[in-house]
């Protein structure tokens, strides 16, 4: 068994395991990097950069295809379009690759050198055991942080496999499949639901709730709605899965029984059964027992330096619980490593932007008017159509708004959502406008660029101040 000793130990080179183990580095901490699979993680992998590869496939066939049918009211005509979905996918897979080679080329150039490819489980709180391909290697740091982040969560009467895929199966597919049933109907299901349906699958979403992303309020997702309705997307709420059709007779067994909202029972056909219901924190053989941690249900319980209760030991990431954002993870893990460091750094966040790649965007950063109003707000809202914006009009995407939420006596911004074509694009100016202490003033008062979807921010902040000028 092989030895080795080292300042820090990263334990998952996702986004924010790698990102903490590239600033360790520059800082001049001798860093050991572990990782089970590759490099980057589910995010890089099979999750953030995938799916938003096969969402814009789907978005230029879907394209292609209403030029075809002539639909396009700016006389755009082509003839009908094919997909090899292989293509597509190898498309998909030499960007992962590519960004893949580019974390490990980073890694190099802040000198982390040290990378074990194997699974790492905790001897002690300052000891761990990787088992590699080469056999056991044991390393010895002083300060350790686990970065092992998420799995998607496996239903005991749907588990994977067969038919019965998750998001990483769902972005291998070589064929679109005809009927797809998505269980979920959070940002996950929806990104990907929509993107076959675009591809032209048959789509229908069971969510148990009474409607569709429920992290996000009615008034947001209502775009979202209208939308899936016209893709031809069937959307049954307040439904429950119940498991697989029974093979034999007419059924082939590769359907999905569901409880609808008014208590039946039905049957739906389905080629694929797409599961998002969540994800877990993957801490499975990482050999926590072995330590004194405290835990918030599944997650790892953090401090505001990401320290958990044993010292020496931080936990960054999905690991740790919501929000789930790769964003989050890369921001904990470069803090971390300045804490090792010797810095003065804590987790000092207003917000962190929240993002759902669904047809039209969803964007929110802070606070959203409830939860606003429970915190004991007054409040002054403004909110701006993109269907008075010249931008949105020009790129045929006049659904959404933006909204800004402000306190009503100091005009401090506290939160700013939107929903519409391309919106994602917009999350870093409303981030910053949060994080550095923005008033209503400030925002209306900052000159935007003509024609782009940024001016439907001060106008947004206008209207919330009673003076709007374009609605």
């Amino acid at each position: 068994m092989t030895d080795i000793t080292c300042k820090l130990l990263v334990i998952g080179a996702g986004p924010g395991g790698y990102v903490c183990a590239i600033r360790a580095g520059q800082l001049g901490i001798d860093t050991v990097i572990v990782e089970s699979t590759k490099l980057g993680g589910s995010c890089l992998n099979v999750g953030c950069i995938p799916s938003k590869a096969m969402i814009h496939v789907a978005e230029e066939f879907e394209k292609a295809a209403e030029a075809a049918a002539g639909k396009t009211p700016f006389g755009l005509t082509v003839s009908q379009p094919a997909l090899d979905l292989r293509q597509a996918v190898a498309w998909k897979d030499g960007i992962v690759q590519r960004l893949n080679n580019g974390v490990a080329g980073l890694l190099r150039k802040a000198k982390v050198n040290k990378i074990l490819h194997g699974r790492a489980r905790f001897r002690d709180g300052k000891t761990v055991v990787v088992e590699t391909e080469t056999g056991p290697k044991t390393v010895h740091a002083e300060a350790i942080v686990i970065a092992t982040g998420s799995a998607p969560v496996e239903l005991p009467f749907l588990p994977f496999g067969g038919n019965v895929i998750s998001s990483t199966g769902a972005l291998a597919l070589t064929e679109v499949p005809k009927r797809l049933v998505v269980v979920g109907g959070g940002y996950i299901g929806l990104e990907l639901g929509t993107a076959f349906a675009k591809l032209g699958a048959k789509v229908t979403v069971v969510e148990a709730q009474d409607r569709i992303l429920p992290l996000y309020d009615a008034e947001l997702t209502g775009p979202i709605s209208k939308r899936l309705t016209a893709l031809g997307v069937e959307v049954l709420t307040g439904a429950k899965a119940l498991g697989p059709t029974p093979k034999g007779g007419a059924q082939k067994g590769d359907g999905l029984r569901i409880e609808t909202a008014d208590g039946k029972e039905r049957a739906l056909s389905a080629d694929k059964i797409l599961v998002t219901v969540g994800r877990k924190p993957f801490t499975d053989g990482l050999g926590l027992e072995n330590l004194v941690l405290e835990m918030d249900g599944r997650f790892i319980r953090i401090g505001e330096r990401c320290e958990t209760a044993m010292r020496g030991i931080y936990a960054i990431g999905d690991v740790t619980g919501e929000p789930m954002l790769a964003h989050r993870a890369m921001a904990q893990g470069e803090m971390v490593a300045e804490i090792v460091a010797g810095l003065p750094r804590a987790w000092d966040k207003r917000c962190i932007p929240a993002i759902c790649f669904t047809d039209p965007e969803i964007v929110s950063v802070g606070l959203s008017p409830e939860e606003a109003k429970r915190a004991g707000h007054e409040l002054k809202i403004g909110q701006f159509p993109f269907a008075a914006n010249g931008r949105a009009m020009t790129r045929h995407g006049e659904a959404g708004f933006v909204r800004v939420v402000a306190e009503e006596r100091s005009d401090l911004v506290l939160g700013i959502q939107a929903v519409g074509s391309g919106v994602s694009e917009l999350s870093a100016a409303f981030g910053l406008a949060i994080e550095m202490g923005a008033t209503l003033q400030d925002i209306a008062g900052t000159i935007h660029a003509h024609p782009t979807l940024g001016e439907a921010l001060p106008e947004a902040a206008m209207k919330a101040l009673g003076h709007a000028l374009h609605i």
